[in-house]
Parts: C-alpha cells; sequence; structure tokens
C-alpha cells in the first residue's frame, strides 16, 4: 500500500476500543509531515499530510489550479461572496499548501512586509470543508507563522480577519488591532500577533 495513501485500519477486538475515546484527535509533527490520527468508534483512520512552501513563480500549473480551486469553492461558493480574489497579490507571496495525497485540503498567502502591510501578512486562509474540525487549521496557522519567522525573523504578523473566527485566531496569539469592517460584505477585524 502506498504510503501516502489515507487508509483505515479496522479494530479487530472490542476491548481496544474501551481504550480509545470516541472521536478524539491526536496530532505528532514532523519537520514536513504532519500525521494526524482520528479514533472514532467507526475505526482509525491515518492520513498523512504534507506541508509545501513555495513562491508563484515555482508553482507547477496543477498547484496553482488546486489553490484557485480550493479558494474559489470555499469563498466564492460556500460564502456566497463574489470578490475580487485575482488581486495581483500572489505573484509577490509564498504560498503554503497542505496536501492530503493530490488533494489541497490547506492553504494560506503569505505576503512580505510593505507589500500590504508594514508586516508580514497572513491572507487567504482557508480548509477545505472535509477536513474542518480535526485541527487541520490550526496546523495551517502555526507553519504560516513558522515560516513568516524563518523568512522575515521574529517580527509582528497581521491578518485581516473574518470576524467570526476572532477567537480562533486569539487562540493562536493575535490580538485585535483596529475596529470592525466590511470587507466584500463580510464582518472582519484587522489583528496582529507580535
Amino acid at each position: 500500500m502506498n504510503s501516502k495513501k489515507a487508509f483505515e485500519i479496522k479494530l479487530q477486538t472490542e476491548t481496544l476500543s474501551d481504550f480509545l475515546i470516541p472521536y478524539s484527535l491526536f496530532l505528532i509533527s514532523c519537520p514536513t509531515i504532519f500525521i494526524y490520527l482520528f479514533c472514532g468508534q467507526a475505526g482509525l483512520f491515518l492520513h498523512m499530510l504534507s506541508w509545501v512552501l513555495k513562491k508563484f513563480d515555482d508553482l507547477s500549473l496543477h498547484e496553482l489550479y488546486a489553490i484557485l480551486q480550493l479558494r474559489n469553492e470555499v469563498f466564492a461558493i460556500e460564502q456566497n461572496c463574489v470578490y475580487p480574489d485575482l488581486d495581483n497579490k500572489d505573484q509577490a507571496a509564498y504560498h503554503l499548501m497542505g496536501w492530503n495525497n493530490d488533494k489541497l485540503i490547506a492553504y494560506t498567502r503569505i505576503i512580505p512586509p510593505d507589500a500590504v502591510h508594514q508586516e508580514p501578512s497572513i491572507g487567504r486562509v482557508v480548509t477545505s470543508p472535509s477536513v474542518r474540525g480535526q485541527g487541520i487549521g490550526r496546523q495551517l496557522m502555526e507553519n504560516s507563522i513558522e515560516h513568516i519567522y524563518n523568512i522575515y525573523g521574529k517580527t509582528p504578523v497581521k491578518i485581516s480577519a473574518q470576524l467570526y473566527l476572532e477567537k480562533f485566531y486569539t487562540n493562536l496569539g493575535f490580538l485585535p488591532a483596529g475596529e470592525v469592517y466590511l470587507e466584500d460584505g463580510i464582518e472582519h477585524i484587522k489583528m496582529v500577533r507580535s
């Protein structure tokens, strides 16, 4: 079996399931691969995520298409928001991609300092609806912050967060840095992590 392919291990003994906490999430982090185990009553699922960071000019056509497809799926279709996704900021940015086999399931755009804000910023934070609630969003943001520190040094990081996600970002060390404002018909707030 291909080690990158997600697979299911069926539990064979009833006693083992007594030790499992249904629907618990266990995280194991590696430098470039994120493995998470999801335990539930149906079995034990192992999925392997590989994290890839690339500059715009280094993206393959397949990667660029997958990025635009995921952003469109969530921001335009799921959130029912028509907005100018192609804003000429991608070209200067780093693109962090979380792949499960050949499917892009997590993504952020890391914008350099002075391109939009004085600080480096993280934008277009998106996870596939199929993996929500499994800690992937947190892992995505932690990896994005780590990459910013590796590229630009330990510097404040700015985001424009959708207001309903303020608590999520606060738990990652971001603090509000302004008033609530509307962007493309959705309430946002600027936040900074020092």
